[in-house]
């Protein structure tokens, strides 16, 4: 959607309209430099490397991107190096062309190729949208032996638990049961927050708590992970992806003789489909009390606001989404801009980011209310009440 468009869909929100103003005239973007390869250095030149990993962070994700070169300078390069490196990672784990032993072989053994200085993937499928990252992976190596060995350390022992699990799930295509949802949200986002965790405290700008505190750090990963898995069902299931375990959706049609998801797509079964979503949505809700934990533990304040602002993006997410049809209909179901504009520029600390969470939960509540009346929904609705108040015990104990 184009920047004019974002502006026209803003005007029923005016608070949302006025801080995209603010935000396209007087806020100076990071990331406009790197997104031009003519404003590259000449290849040689001792910056080519640093210009040409930014440009890649840039393409492979704009939103994590200006979070990653707002941070302090000791960790710029580090959370950089990290993403790019667990994003190859990930692209081989989503390439459905790739032949299931040779994928397995190449997740078990990712880990190596940071050092092995001029390695490259060029067996991409075709419409892969971040192949251009592998086919280039030799700059992100060249980036990676620069790096202090302690950051390297902990880059290379999360990039060798998470392709071993990712591997776990290439012959049963991904998750069946509950059980094995937890396991892969865990081996592929959960170790994420214990990685950046490990990278936070070894800088000596957050405490060592902040990595010994696992639990805090798995659920950081965890709910972004959840809410994604959630809001792209359908994009991920044209793709021929399956992340939605077959256990939730089964609880609702238990006569089916069907094992294809796709099956919630169907007319006839569409309160079960979004039973289903509401499911998953209110499991994902469960981490948001360790989320507003962990963020009071932060100290440095880019450090805090490069884990706020995804978590809070993470919560609006999850609110749109939350009993919402248009998951089964449209592909890319996302925020507005203006409210994700509103939600950077407005919450610079833990009182102020919690108030928003607050706020959102609230609209979940107030979308959870008929669902009560919908026999499918009742366990749905009694659970999301149960972490409301949770959640609300947890805010008065504080």
């Amino acid at each position: 959607m184009s920047d004019t468009a974002e502006l026209i869909r803003s005007l029923e929100y005016p608070t949302e309209f006025l801080e995209l103003i603010k935000y396209k005239f007087n806020n100076e973007d990071p990331t406009q430099q790197y997104r031009d390869l003519k404003n590259s250095p000449p290849e040689g030149d001792e910056k080519y490397i640093d210009f040409m990993n930014y440009y890649y962070l840039g393409l492979t994700s704009r939103s994590f991107a200006r979070v990653i070169q707002e941070l302090t300078p000791e960790l710029k390069d580090v959370i950089c190096v990290f993403y790019l490196v667990l994003r190859g990672l990930d692209t081989i784990e989503d390439d459905m062309t790739i032949e299931v032993n040779k994928k397995i072989d190449l997740l078990r053994n990712f880990h190596t190729f940071n050092h092995q200085q001029g390695w490259t993937f060029n067996e991409s499928g075709p419409n892969e949208k971040d192949r251009v990252l592998l086919e280039h992976y030799d700059i992100v190596i060249e980036k990676f032996l620069q790096l202090d060995p302690k950051y390297q350390t902990i880059i290379d022992d999360i990039c060798e638990k998470m392709g071993q699990g990712m591997s776990e799930f290439c012959e049963n295509n991904k998750p069946s049961t509950i059980e094995n949802y937890y396991l892969y949200t865990y081996y592929v986002a959960g170790l994420v927050g214990l990685g950046l965790s490990r990278i936070f405290s070894a800088s000596g700008l957050e405490d060592p708590s902040v990595a010994e505190n696992t639990k805090l750090a798995d659920s950081m990963g965890r709910f972004l992970q959840k809410t994604n898995i959630i809001r792209d069902f359908l994009e991920d299931y044209e793709d021929g992806r399956k992340f939605w375990p077959d256990e939730v959706w089964k609880k609702f049609i238990p006569d089916s003789k069907e094992n294809d998801i796709g099956i919630l797509l169907k007319e006839e079964n569409k309160e079960a489909a979004m039973a289903t979503l509401n499911y998953l949505c209110i499991d994902a809700f469960q981490h948001v009390i360790d989320v507003l934990e962990y963020l009071s533990t932060l100290k440095d304040q880019t450090i805090f606001n490069f884990c706020a602002i995804p978590q809070l993006m993470a919560i609006a997410s999850l609110a749109l989404v939350f009993n919402n049809p248009d998951v089964f209909k449209y592909k890319g179901v996302k925020t507005r801009k203006g409210e994700a504009v509103k939600i950077m520029r407005n919450n610079p600390d833990i009182s102020s980011a919690t108030y928003t969470f607050l706020e959102y939960i609230t609209l979940i509540k107030k979308k959870a209310d008929p669902l009560r009346l919908i026999p499918l929904e009742k366990e749905n609705y009694k659970k999301l009440d149960e972490y409301i108040k949770d959640n609300k015990d947890n805010k008065n104990d504080k």
